[in-house]
């Protein structure tokens, strides 16, 4: 099994595809009004608007509503990528820090609320972790 991608359902596919598209400097590959997505080296971003919910099954996805994952990036740069994104991401939840196991992160919110966390591997042992 190979994982796929991580989706949003969203109510305007357009705003939150352009958020991303800012956000990771990827162009979203807009299929239709209704989905679009981010393919990086490593994962693919969906995002999908309600009108598809009830093609998986009714009432089983709602936007907005999401307060349990974070859709992370790993950036060259974190405190360079929180500089470009001044002005432009209307809430940062924490400014870049370092964490405990050697990643510096940067969290956020996207427009519909999700936790956006950009991340850069500082310590020798996180380095490591992410080499490939």
């Amino acid at each position: 099994m190979n994982f796929a991608s991580t989706r949003i359902i969203t109510a305007d596919v357009a705003r939150l595809a352009d958020f991303y598209e800012r956000v990771t400097g990827v162009r979203a590959n807009r299929y239709t009004e209704d989905f679009a997505e981010l393919v990086t080296d490593s994962a693919t971003l969906a995002i999908g608007s309600t009108r598809t919910v009830p093609l998986f099954a009714p009432g089983s996805a709602e936007p907005a509503a999401n307060r349990s994952v974070i859709i992370e990036f790993f950036v060259e740069d974190v405190d360079s990528a929180h500089r470009d994104l001044a002005g432009f991401v209307e809430e940062f939840v924490k400014e870049p820090t370092t964490m405990p196991w050697g990643n510096r992160a940067l969290l956020f919110r996207d427009p519909d609320g999700n936790l956006v966390n950009l991340f850069t591997p500082v310590t020798p042992e996180a380095i490591e972790r992410f080499a490939r």
